[in-house]
């Protein structure tokens, strides 16, 4: 019982302070998961994220589902998606309601700009975070590499996302395939 708790108020905390949409709240789930509660470690949750990103819908949802069900089952993967979400629907209903009458005051418009930046700093460590990974695992020069032909990608030639953590995807699976046949192939000339 103390799971499904502590799972509800992760991703309430998202679901109340996840300004900016999915993207802005990948590093509050982040501090949630990998940092607070431990449910996983940086490596699964790049892994869990990269995936998600390649299936359609809110990447907030989809996180939530499969991390709630991934620590306590099916009941944490219905708290952790209501966690998250209902928050929002309340929110959105109050503050629509009332946004017509208060929209026009300095201190509004102050709070929505000064969220950009603080949701800017909070995706750039969570940036740093993932290179730094990928520095470990692929090394400097690699990582760095892959970043630039990424970057060119994204920006460059306005690739979705999703296209190509899906051609890196099948790209890893077929190389282990291939490598899995060689040391077979290696294995059956050494019998």
């Amino acid at each position: 019982m103390k799971t499904h708790w502590q799972l509800f108020i992760a991703f309430f905390r998202v679901g109340m302070l996840g300004y900016g949409g999915g993207p802005a709240s990948i590093p509050l789930v982040h501090k949630e998961v990998v940092d607070t509660y431990k449910w996983m470690d940086e490596k699964e949750f790049g892994d869990i994220l990269a995936i998600a990103n390649t299936l359609p819908g809110p990447i907030i949802t989809k996180l939530a589902g499969y991390i709630g069900y991934r620590v306590t089952g099916f009941w944490g993967m219905m708290n952790a998606i209501l966690a998250s979400t209902v928050p929002t629907i309340i929110l959105m209903v109050v503050i629509l309601s009332s946004l017509h009458t208060i929209r026009e005051f300095d201190w509004v418009k102050g709070m929505t700009a000064a969220v950009i930046p603080v949701v800017g700093m909070m995706m750039t460590v969570l940036t740093w975070q993932f290179f730094n990974n990928g520095r470990k695992g692929l090394g400097w020069l690699k990582t760095l590499l892959m970043s630039a032909v990424f970057l060119l990608l994204l920006q460059g030639f306005h690739l979705h996302p999703a296209i190509i953590i899906t051609l890196l995807l099948v790209s890893a699976l077929v190389q282990k395939d291939s490598q899995q046949k060689n040391v077979d192939h290696e294995e059956g000339k050494a019998i």
